[in-house]
């Protein structure tokens, strides 16, 4: 685990958004670009140690999310600037997100952000978010932890049974802090399946 959590970055960057706010991000590794949406309070450093493991396959970006006060509105225009800048030829990028990371992540893809497949681990969804997620036309995977709370893994398999496209699993012995190098490999295998054999 040494060499993962002291893998250097890349690159460092900025993105500038719309209303001229910048956002500082990390990318690690060669590849699919990958963009890693923390939770509360967000900054790329939360995400170092996922980032270097799914380095090995993927471009992975992660970034400095505003303040926890800001508009949901605001943070998806951040994610769609962060796709639009790391998503290459394609135009699009994969995301996972965590908490309300994942429920970022989510609103983005109902809000039409250009991602492509979306993997969420316990997101905090609002009734209010849970009403748009069958606009999410993405392939979406709602991970929880097998040790966390039954109320927790019950959201996240109606949110899962929400989204036109989404599968559910659970990760047997993981609590809301997951261990990177469980959830790793999980997301991997979901970004590298091949959306025609679905």
């Amino acid at each position: 685990m040494d060499e993962v959590n002291t893998m250097p970055c890349r690159a460092k960057g900025l993105v500038r958004v719309q209303d001229g706010t910048r956002i500082a991000y990390e990318r690690y590794g060669e590849g699919p670009p990958v963009i890693l949406v923390s939770g509360t309070p967000g900054t790329a450093g939360v995400e170092r140690a996922l980032a270097g493991l799914l380095a090995r396959r993927f471009s992975v970006v992660a970034y400095d999310r505003r303040a926890a006060a800001d508009s949901v509105e605001r943070e998806i225009a951040d994610l769609a600037a962060l796709v639009n800048a790391v998503g290459g030829a394609s135009g699009v990028a994969a995301v996972h997100g965590t908490a309300s990371g994942g429920a970022l992540a989510l609103a983005a893809a109902a809000a039409g952000v250009p991602v492509g497949p979306v993997s969420v681990y316990e997101p905090t969804c609002g009734a209010e978010q849970a009403d748009g997620l069958g606009r999410v036309h993405a392939r979406v995977l709602v991970v929880d932890g097998g040790a966390s709370p039954a109320r927790t893994r019950r959201a996240a398999r109606t949110i899962a049974a929400a989204v036109p496209r989404g599968r559910h699993r659970t990760l047997t012995g993981q609590t809301h802090e997951v261990a990177p190098h469980v959830l790793a490999p999980v997301l991997a295998d979901f970004y590298g399946e091949d959306p025609a054999g679905e």
